[in-house]
C-alpha cells in the first residue's frame, strides 16, 4: 500500500510539473506576443511612404583642359579652385626660367625698402597706414588657417599689398634717392617675372578646377552611346575618392549642369515605367536631394540597363569626384497611412479595411495608392461609380463608409 500510494504521489508530482510547466510556456508565448504584436488593431495615421535604392554612379561632366607649352616649369594659380571665371580671363600661368632667383630678389629688395622707408619718412602718408593695417591683419589671420587653398589665397593678397605699398613708396620719394633706387629695382624684377610667363586663359565661361585626372575625354557628354558597363568597370575608380590637384594644368567646367551614369536592373525600370524625359529625385551623400532627368537608357544585359541622369543643382559640389554613391527616390507618397497587416485582398485591386468604431465594426473599401514594406498609403473612394465599376453591389455602395485619420482598424 505505502509502495503504491508512493508511486501514485510520484504521478501527481509529475503531472503538477508539467502543469506548471504549461502555464509558464503560455505565459512566455503571450508576454512574447505582446510585445510582438500589442494590439490586434492599427490607428489611422498621416504619413509619409518613398521606395529608395542606393547606386553607385559615375560623373561625367563638359569640360575643357587647359594646358601650355612651359608646363613642365610648374604653375601658379591666377583663379582659385572652384572660382567662377568668363571666357578670356587668365587662369594661371607657368614659372619662368629663374623665377626662383628673382623672387627672392624681391623678397630682399622688399626689406631694404621698408628699411629705407622708415629711415627716409616718419610721416607715412594715409594709404601707406591703411596698406599696413591690412598686412597686419591678414598675417593675424593666417595663424588659424589650415587650408593650404587658403594659405595661397591669403599669400596672394599680401603680395599685392606689399607691391601697392611698395610703389606709394617710390611716387613719393625724391627723384635719386635710395628708396626710389631700390623701388625701379623691384619694378625692372617684376617686369622680367610677367614679361617670360606663359599665361594660360579660359576658352569658355565655367569653373576653374586643377583635379585633372585625364578621364576628360572618356566620361564626356559629348557621346553617350561611347558608355558601357564594362568600360565603366576598367576605369578601376573608387567610390567618393577625391580627384587629386594636378600641377601642371587647369579646366573650366560647365557649372550648369552635370550627369551620374549608373547601371540599374531593367526590372525596376519597367515596375516603375520609367523611360527617357522623366524626372527623378537623387540623394546625395551629403543628404541634398535633387530632381534630375532621365537623358539617356541602353539595354547592357537582360536584367541591367545603363542609365545617365541629367543633373541642375550641386553641380560643384560634385566638382571634385568621378565615382559616388547616391539614392534614387523612385515615388514619395503622403497620406493615410496604415499597416500591411491591416488591408484585406477581396479581387485583384479590389481592398478593404475593417474599422472598429465602438463595438462596430464596417467594411471599408479603400485605395492602396502606394504600398510599401511593411505599410502602405490608403485613400477613399470619391463616388460609388468606381465601386460599382469593380463589381461591388449597389447596396454596398450606397452605404458605404469612409476611412478617416485616427480610426481604428482592425489588424
Amino acid at each position: 500500500m505505502k509502495q503504491q500510494q508512493r508511486k501514485l504521489n510520484g504521478k501527481k508530482y509529475i503531472a503538477f510539473i508539467i502543469i506548471v510547466m504549461v502555464i509558464v510556456g503560455y505565459a512566455l508565448y503571450t508576454i512574447y506576443k505582446l510585445a510582438i504584436k500589442p494590439t490586434d488593431t492599427f490607428i489611422v495615421e498621416n504619413g509619409k511612404l518613398s521606395s529608395e535604392e542606393t547606386l553607385q554612379g559615375y560623373v561625367i561632366r563638359d569640360e575643357t583642359v587647359i594646358k601650355g607649352e612651359n608646363y613642365k616649369n610648374g604653375m601658379v594659380q591666377i583663379k582659385s579652385e572652384g572660382e567662377k571665371v568668363a571666357k578670356g580671363e587668365a587662369i594661371f600661368r607657368y614659372y619662368t626660367k629663374g623665377e626662383e632667383k628673382l623672387i627672392k630678389k624681391i623678397e630682399e629688395l622688399d626689406i631694404k625698402i621698408q628699411e629705407a622707408w622708415e629711415n627716409e619718412n616718419n610721416n607715412l602718408p594715409s594709404d601707406i597706414k591703411i596698406l599696413d593695417g591690412q598686412i597686419e591683419a591678414k598675417l593675424s589671420e593666417l595663424y588659424h588657417i589650415n587650408d593650404i587653398q587658403k594659405v595661397k589665397e591669403y599669400k596672394k593678397d599680401l603680395n599685392s599689398y606689399i607691391t601697392k605699398k611698395a610703389k606709394i613708396a617710390g611716387e613719393s620719394s625724391p627723384a635719386g634717392s635710395y628708396l626710389k633706387t631700390l623701388i625701379e629695382q623691384r619694378s625692372q624684377y617684376e617686369n622680367e617675372l610677367t614679361t617670360g610667363s606663359e599665361y594660360l586663359t579660359a576658352s569658355r565661361s565655367g569653373v576653374v578646377s586643377y583635379r585633372v585626372d585625364g578621364l576628360e575625354e572618356v566620361l564626356t557628354p559629348a557621346n553617350f552611346a561611347n558608355l558601357s558597363k564594362s568600360k565603366l568597370e576598367e576605369l578601376k575608380l573608387k567610390t567618393g575618392q577625391i580627384i587629386s590637384t594636378n600641377e601642371e594644368c587647369g579646366k573650366v567646367i560647365d557649372n550648369f549642369s552635370c550627369y551620374i551614369a549608373c547601371i540599374i536592373e531593367n526590372e525596376k525600370l519597367e515596375e516603375q515605367e520609367i523611360e527617357v524625359g522623366n524626372k527623378l529625385k537623387i540623394r546625395l551623400s551629403n543628404n541634398q536631394e535633387a530632381e534630375a532627368e532621365i537623358v539617356y537608357i541602353a539595354k547592357e544585359t537582360n536584367e541591367e540597363d545603363l542609365v545617365v541622369f541629367k543633373l541642375e543643382r550641386y553641380v560643384e559640389e560634385l566638382i571634385n569626384y568621378r565615382k559616388i554613391s547616391f539614392d534614387i527616390i523612385w515615388w514619395i507618397a503622403n497620406g493615410l497611412k496604415v499597416s500591411n497587416e491591416a488591408i484585406k485582398q477581396e479581387s485583384e485591386d479590389l481592398f478593404y479595411v475593417i474599422r472598429k468604431r465602438v463595438g462596430y465594426t464596417d467594411k471599408i473599401y479603400v485605395k492602396v495608392l502606394k504600398k510599401g514594406e511593411n505599410y502602405s498609403i490608403i485613400d477613399n473612394y470619391e463616388t460609388g461609380k468606381e465601386l460599382l465599376d469593380k463589381g461591388v453591389s449597389k447596396e454596398l455602395v450606397e452605404n458605404r463608409r469612409k476611412i478617416s485619420l485616427y480610426d481604428e482598424i482592425q489588424l
